[in-house]
């Protein structure tokens, strides 16, 4: 009986300690779960690939391997204008110009 009862306490104990981290500072409590973490999310600008002007007609940018004219979209980002040498684009408030070939040459 005294055997039964022994080994009882002993896996009532080893069930108590699991609940608690044994390498936690004394009075530490975990924080609650309920907050979910935010994570800031970063979108690539799309690469200028190409431009193309007629004579006559508009001229259309090939960004990320698609043909886009002014006024279109590309994975969130607005293309706003398109010159000969270069693309504007957009996203939340902000703007970049996307040249096709920059002033400066690294060697």
């Amino acid at each position: 009986m005294a055997n039964k009862l022994l080994i009882a306490l002993l896996g009532f104990s080893c069930s108590a300690f699991a609940q608690q981290d044994p390498t936690a500072p004394l009075g530490w409590q975990k924080a609650p779960e309920s907050q979910p973490v935010k994570r800031v999310v970063r979108h690539k600008v799309p690469t200028l690939q190409s431009i193309v002007c007629g004579v006559q007609s508009e001229c259309y940018a090939i960004l990320n391997g698609k043909a886009l004219s002014a006024g279109e979209k590309i994975n969130g980002y607005q293309l706003n204008s398109i010159q000969s040498g270069y693309v504007t684009v957009a996203r939340g408030g902000k703007q970049w110009k996307l040249e096709m070939f920059p002033l400066e040459v690294k060697q």
